[in-house]
């Protein structure tokens, strides 16, 4: 048998408990093992140009052209494995642990690989923990000029039946492996390359309820969601965003751990009872570098208290953490207010319906909105997310004329701010309309004044990228994609299809296509990034890929309309959306 030798990036993998889930219900488990390979794991492989060595029951041996690659798929599935495990007890989750190594190997004529490099790699994944990834130095020599990852160096370490030890590092989850731009970090990017997290960072994990009521798990969200929107008035302090912290609801949760996958370094966790007109709130916060309590207290009141107990909630991590108010941050640091416990009732579950982005729950949310409003037609909350309703009515076509949808969406959003010029989502869903009103500078504006309001919520960042993005200064649009990915480090896969357009626009094609990639992993069925994803193809001259691409666009969406997304995008400079018609032309498409 033939063999030769050569150097290569080898990543082992398997599934943590394996055994103990198979003995519980070995055909439940193969079957999720079945599916997350074809869904997860295979896909992402195929994206970073890796080729399945051989397979075991719970794991794979893969071979990657470098270690970039390796990390980059390896960061992607774990990453995936935390969104899919959300919410499913403890007990039946399958988790995998990695190991990846550069090293010498020996490849058989069939395709094996064999040697030092391959034992290396299966010893160090024996070594990582559940959902983490484990790098020798060798390897993560390789990518610690080249990504921005995170690491805790875990020294010097005996691996079973290697002769010498192997420096080991613990690869940190809970963000994309970036490539580095320029050898100076942006702020986000020196966040996650941090060794520790900023020592005024926080996450608010969400609210258990414990009403013995699943009706009530929106009072208990909502509940969350609002001492988040307070927090992140806070100029001080780092605040984590509502989708990255919820990602671990209905989890018992190790607290350290979850200070490690957000990178904060103080974690606020609570519970909900609500009884007739009366709600008992817990809360504690906790030292996650540390696992000490700071402070936990109780607070039993009316319903119509609750304003004031989170309130209190905000004050009583303001104390602990020994912050210095800014007059600007006391003045704003107050929760939306309203006088009636019904108007809040309807808004906090209408806003956790439109949440779910489906028509159907659209519908809902608006219509328990509408009743917030007439409770209380002064709550300026409640107009804020009825505009919301709106747009998302306009965005996704769910409404049968889009220009009452959008007329609709700027009345609610123009009451907001009237009622209340403090409240940060007033501005977020004025600069929506603004921007797709195509009235750039005000979009721009706007977006400002809510990152000026609440500078930790990840959705002013977002909003003025867009709005920067679509007025044709991609480059600032980027520093502010930067940071709303920092700030929430689960963030949804439409921030990659946007981070991708603005680097289309910057005529970077090949650093699009590689963003695109990772938003199609996560996201198959969208139609959009397909098609930018042909168009920067096109541009390169990959005419097959383009159009292989193209093809896959309408299979998913066989209604996808070019000349629709040119009504519907709001660039200022139509020959930004035309760039887009260009590369889809070079390619023989349109």
């Amino acid at each position: 048998m033939s063999e030769h030798r050569k150097l290569a990036a080898i990543l082992a993998a398997d599934v943590v408990g394996y055994s103990r889930l198979a003995s519980a219900d070995e055909d439940r488990t193969l079957a999720r093992l079945r599916a997350l390979r074809s869904d997860l794991i295979d896909p992402t492989i195929a994206v970073y140009n890796g080729r399945v060595v051989k397979r075991t029951g719970d794991g794979a041996l893969v071979e990657f052209r470098s270690v970039v690659d390796a990390v980059r798929c390896a960061v992607e599935v774990q990453n995936g494995m935390v969104e899919r495990n959300a919410g499913v007890p403890e007990d039946r989750r399958i988790e995998f642990r990695i190991g990846i190594h550069l090293g010498d190997v020996v490849e058989e004529s069939d395709g094996d690989l064999m040697g030092d490099g391959v034992n290396i790699a299966s010893r160090l994944e024996g070594v990582a923990a559940p959902g983490t990834i484990c790098l020798s130095e060798d390897a993560y020599r390789q990518v610690k000029t080249r990504l921005d990852v995170s690491v805790s160096d875990l020294g010097d370490t005996q691996l079973k039946n290697i002769a010498e030890p192997i420096r080991v590092y613990s690869l940190r989850i809970g963000n994309a492996a970036h490539a580095k731009a320029s050898p100076t970090p942006q702020p986000s990017e020196a966040l996650l390359s941090a060794a520790a997290p900023p020592r005024l960072s926080i996450a608010v994990l969400p609210f258990a309820n414990m009403s013995g009521d699943a009706e009530q798990e929106y009072f208990a969200d909502g509940i969350s969601e609002d001492i988040i929107t307070a927090l992140s008035k806070l100029s001080q302090l780092f605040v984590i965003a509502r989708n990255s912290s919820f990602t671990f609801k209905g989890r018992n949760v190790n607290v350290q751990e979850v200070g490690r996958n957000l990178g904060v370094h103080y974690v606020l966790e609570g519970s909900v009872r609500k009884s007739g007109n009366r709600v008992r709130i817990t809360a504690q916060l906790i030292d996650a570098t540390t696992g000490g309590h700071l402070w936990a207290e109780r607070f039993d009141r009316n319903l119509t208290d609750i304003f004031a107990v989170q309130d209190d909630v905000t004050q009583q991590i303001i104390d602990a953490l020994a912050l210095n108010l800014t007059k600007g941050d006391q003045q704003r640091v107050a929760t939306e207010q309203t006088g009636n416990a019904d108007a809040y009732d309807c808004f906090l579950h209408g806003r956790e319906q439109l949440w779910r982005f489906t028509k159907a729950e659209n519908i809902k949310g608006r219509e328990l909105l509408q009743r917030a409003v007439e409770f209380d037609p002064k709550f300026a909350p409640a107009y804020a997310f009825l505009a919301f309703a709106s747009i998302l009515d306009y965005a996704n076509q769910w409404s049968s004329s889009w220009s009452a949808a959008m007329a609709q969406a700027e009345m609610f959003a123009a009451r907001a701010v009237t009622l209340d010029d403090r409240y940060p989502y007033a501005h977020w869903a004025l600069g929506i309309v603004e921007l797709y009103s195509r009235r750039h500078e005000a979009a721009i504006c706007s977006a400002k004044r809510l990152i000026g309001l609440a500078p930790n919520l990840a959705e002013g960042h977002e909003n003025l990228g867009y709005a920067l993005h679509y007025s044709g200064n991609s480059e600032d649009a980027l520093r502010c994609f930067d940071t709303a990915m920092a700030l929430n480090p689960y963030y949804p896969d439409v921030y990659l299809h946007f981070q991708a357009q603005a680097m289309f626009q910057l005529r970077r094609y090949e650093e699009a296509i590689g963003i695109l990639r990772r938003r199609l992993v996560r996201n198959p069925s969208t139609d959009v990034s397909r098609v930018l994803l042909a168009a920067s193809y096109g541009h390169l001259g990959r005419f097959e890929e383009a159009r292989r691409e193209w093809q896959e666009a309408f299979r998913v969406n066989p209604q996808y309309s070019l000349e629709h997304r040119r009504k519907v995008l709001p660039y200022k400079d139509p020959s930004d959306f035309e760039l887009i018609v260009e590369g889809l032309r070079k390619a023989g498409l349109v």
